[in-house]
């Protein structure tokens, strides 16, 4: 619990809030009415038209393919994701669906434990690592309706492994193997950038250091049920200050929507995709169009 004592006020865990039986948000989580989602449109706001568009799905498969046209033909589709949304979703990467599966689920089972079992990952706002409810020191801030889990990954000699839950038994070799796995493909990727900008294809990895300092965070995001979903958000409008985002969603719910012109869009996730977001940093090195705004 002494982790708590560095936030400027008690730290309140939505999860648990939500399973108190609360018909009511609290005002700190109700957000101004130009950010409210539609429900009913899944918009932002009333001055958003509902598409049903989604953003471009990618076979990766072939990103690497000795057969020229194929290899030529996804990276051309990867250069017009990125030029036209910042996000796109990448199908069969290498990463196995097995472990995707066994990392939702350990996942959800951690959340799933006893606070007081949680609260032992309690995390402050010197590393953010460990278990949160809440971004940001400021007294009496806007909060989402969201509880999460950020460890960093990369470069190696930042990683703290006290903060790697025990609890599921699993959680820990299964941060280690989704870890790597997601790094090796955000490797591969970074190659493929630096390709379509007519740069030597280790440009950008050298740019973030070099294999042994670029750096990876993992987190979890829980999105606990909401008496109220019309009057807050699971994670308020922003940008990725990153350089780029691989996110596994979950398959079951449509929660994500990224901003394109004046319209958000609701991303519809495809069965083992990871989403693909271009970050703050990856626009300014490479002086891409700004990336949208998205929000879960």
């Amino acid at each position: 619990m002494n982790c708590l004592q560095s936030w400027p006020e008690p730290v309140v865990r939505v999860q648990s809030l939500s399973e108190s039986g609360i018909r009511q948000i609290p005002h700190r989580y109700v957000k101004p009415a130009s950010h409210r989602p539609s429900v009913k449109n899944n918009n932002v706001s009333s001055s958003s038209s509902p598409t049903e568009a989604n953003i471009p799905v990618i076979d990766f498969q072939n990103a690497f393919s000795d057969n020229q046209t194929l290899r030529l033909e996804t990276l051309k589709s990867i250069s017009l994701a990125c030029s036209k949304w910042g996000f796109f979703q990448i199908v069969n990467h290498g990463v196995r669906p097995e472990l995707l599966k066994s990392v939702r689920e350990v996942w959800r089972e951690f959340f799933n434990q006893p606070l007081e079992v949680k609260q032992e990952y309690a995390n402050s706002p010197d590393t953010y690592e460990g278990y949160g409810s809440r971004l940001g020191v400021e007294k009496g801030a806007s909060l989402d309706w969201s509880d999460y889990f950020f460890l960093h990954y990369m470069p190696v000699l930042l990683r703290n492994h006290s903060k790697w839950p025990r609890v599921p038994a699993s959680c820990r070799e299964l941060i280690d193997e989704y870890g790597s796995e997601v790094v090796r493909l955000g490797g591969k990727l970074m190659t493929i950038f630096s390709k379509n900008l007519g740069l030597e294809e280790d440009y950008l990895l050298k740019a973030f250091g070099g294999e042994e300092n670029v750096g990876a965070c993992l987190r979890v995001n829980f999105y606990p049920k909401c008496p109220q979903p019309d009057l807050t958000l699971g994670l308020s409008p922003h940008s990725d200050p990153g350089g780029m985002t691989i996110l596994l969603p979950d398959e079951n719910v449509a929660g994500l929507q990224v901003r394109r012109g004046e319209t958000w869009v609701t991303v519809k996730p495809v069965p083992n995709a990871f989403i693909i977001n271009i970050g703050d940093q990856i626009q300014v090195i490479t002086s891409l169009p700004s990336p949208p705004n998205l929000y879960t």
